[in-house]
């Protein structure tokens, strides 16, 4: 099992084909890094919102982080929310 994977963020922002992307990457990984491309809304408060959104797409089994313009997601066993 790989510990991460990448997925990218672009001018369309957050589709349902990204949140079913997202979550055929857990499958096989454990950790998803979503990287926020130029052409996203690229400020700070946006990639949180957009952070928050993921999440709640996701479910209270998933906790993220935002280093610059990244958002890491873990998935957990027992929800953490």
């Amino acid at each position: 099992m790989n510990l991460i994977s990448a997925v990218q963020i672009g001018k369309s922002g957050i589709s349902e084909n990204l949140i079913e992307t997202i979550k055929s990457h857990f499958k096989n990984h454990q950790n998803v890094k979503v990287v926020c491309l130029k052409n996203s809304k690229r400020d700070k408060n946006s990639i949180k919102a957009m952070a928050e959104e993921i999440i709640s797409h996701l479910g209270n089994n998933y906790t993220y982080r935002v280093i610059g313009f990244t958002i890491i997601i873990k998935k957990w066993r027992k929800p953490k929310r």
